[in-house]
């Protein structure tokens, strides 16, 4: 998953346009974020977009292909994550389409996440509110004055 440094310099030119991106490093290769939503990733000097069911058909269509991966069992996964057309690598305003619609997908998967952890959390807030309010005060038993057996 190495990319050279010059290659990880390119796609940030290349998607200049779409805004403020940036390019992490991960296991040995990078992810490309806007923000805190990762929208990219970059395997051995190649670039692939983050997809959703709104936006795959349109890099089906274009030919593009989807990142795989092999597991450790050998059996191969394949991504949400699929090349941009290859008119788009080497032109930013090519581009500018492509990385939008991996923006996009991002953010809506971040979106989706982001308020799935909020509903969890309010529900486990609820859940400790709810046990709190059921515990009452347990009453003094009095001891029976009959003898025990």
């Amino acid at each position: 998953m190495a990319n050279t440094r010059a290659f990880v310099d390119h796609v940030l030119d290349l998607v200049s346009l779409a805004g403020p991106v940036q390019a992490r490093s991960m296991f040995g290769g990078h992810g490309l974020y806007v923000g805190t939503a990762m929208f990219g990733l970059l395997d051995d000097d190649e670039l692939f977009l983050k997809t959703d069911a709104l936006t795959r058909a349109r890099f089906v269509d274009a030919g593009c292909k989807p990142w795989v991966y092999t597991r450790r069992d050998g059996t191969a996964e394949r991504t949400s994550y699929f090349q941009p057309p290859d008119v788009a690598h080497e032109d930013p305003e090519a581009m500018l389409p492509w990385a939008r619609l991996g923006i996009d997908a991002a953010l809506r998967a971040k979106a989706e996440k982001d308020e799935k952890a909020r509903a969890k959390a309010a529900r486990a807030k609820a859940r400790a509110e709810g046990s709190r309010k059921r515990k009452t005060p347990t009453a003094t038993r009095e001891r029976s004055t009959r003898p025990a057996r």
